[in-house]
């Protein structure tokens, strides 16, 4: 038995908008992690956490900003390793400078 006939452009259209909803959220919170650090009189540790999370932010907005991109393309090559390890790392790298900016 059969399924019904697989759209492919749904999927590349599902992880596309995945990766755009994450970015927004990466965005947001590199907001609020800056306006908490700011907004607080932050020291030299603060602003240097918001710097961090100003780096690991455009990185993974150049990662994203990519995958997006090959998204649009009839089969999309896997995302690499390289660029998989780089998405992880920056978001990890932006929730810790963002619970940094608190002390």
């Amino acid at each position: 038995m059969t399924g019904p006939a697989r759209d492919p452009g749904l999927q590349p259209e599902r992880t596309r908008l995945a990766w755009r909803r994450t970015t927004l959220a990466c965005t947001v919170v590199g907001l609020l992690a800056g306006r908490q650090a700011l907004h607080g009189g932050a020291g030299s540790a603060g602003v240097l956490a918001v710097a961090l999370s100003l780096v690991a932010w455009l990185g993974f907005l150049l990662v994203a900003h990519r995958r997006v991109t090959d998204m649009g393309s009839a089969r999309p090559a896997p995302l690499s390793p390289r660029h998989a390890l780089t998405a992880a790392g920056c978001t990890v790298a932006l929730a810790v400078f963002g619970v940094a900016t608190l002390f």
